[in-house]
């Protein structure tokens, strides 16, 4: 029997798990989901669900796979912060961030967001630990070598209950309903990422295949 089942309207449910929150850090959640609403909800509301969809389900993967749901919740909610930028304020802010991929940063502008709120967000937010902007910061290109929060996050913004149970999305979710490993979770929700690339016949990030490769060969050698 699946532990995350579908609801009667067909969208996935993650996880029935409640964390175990201090007053202190129920307050901080409320206080940030408050933030994201000021700032975001009127100006991109689909974005603001989603944002909040990828908390929850980072929370309940988190705790499935014993990982701190704080700081998983935390991430979520703040993951997609400077998505209400437009695209070419977003380059502009990567810019002045000096940020450097590489490549012409218009090339890779749907992957800066993340980046970039990894870098200006800290001072608004100090209290927040370097391992939560390492998960913010990773979850739109991902890296070889990934700690557990930041596949949780990359993982979760992939899978969340508002995005449609297309076939990639529903193996992913799949995987994390039989608590397959987190690595091996990861790996599907990157590849299939890399594969909607190609298949919509988009730019794709050199540094993205410098990662896919990376895994590939390092999962070979681990068979």
């Amino acid at each position: 029997m699946s532990a995350m089942p579908y609801a009667d309207d067909g969208t996935w449910e993650c996880g029935a798990k409640k964390p175990h929150y201090t007053k202190h850090e129920r307050k901080f959640i409320a206080q940030l989901e408050e933030d994201l609403r000021e700032h975001m909800e009127a100006a991109k509301p689909a974005r603001y669900r989603h944002s909040l969809s990828v908390a929850q389900t980072a929370e309940q993967i988190a705790l499935m796979y014993g990982e701190d749901p704080l700081k998983a919740r935390v991430s979520g909610i703040l993951h997609d912060w400077d998505k209400v930028l437009s695209a070419s304020e977003q380059v502009a802010l990567a810019k002045e961030l000096g940020i450097d991929m590489g490549v012409d940063l218009e090339l890779v502008q749907p992957l800066l967001h993340g980046m970039t709120a990894a870098r200006h967000l800290p001072q608004r937010y100090p209290d927040v630990t370097d391992d939560v902007w390492q998960a913010i910061e990773r979850h739109t290109i991902g890296h070889a070598h990934m700690s557990a929060l930041d596949m949780v996050i990359f993982v979760a913004d992939g899978i969340e209950p508002i995005r449609r149970d297309v076939p990639a999305i529903h193996e992913v979710r799949e995987m994390v309903d039989a608590r397959d490993p987190l690595a091996d979770v990861y790996w599907t929700s990157f590849y299939h990422g890399v594969s909607y690339v190609i298949d919509t016949e988009r730019y794709l990030y050199p540094g993205t295949l410098d990662i896919y490769n990376e895994l590939a060969l390092a999962r070979k050698a681990n068979r």
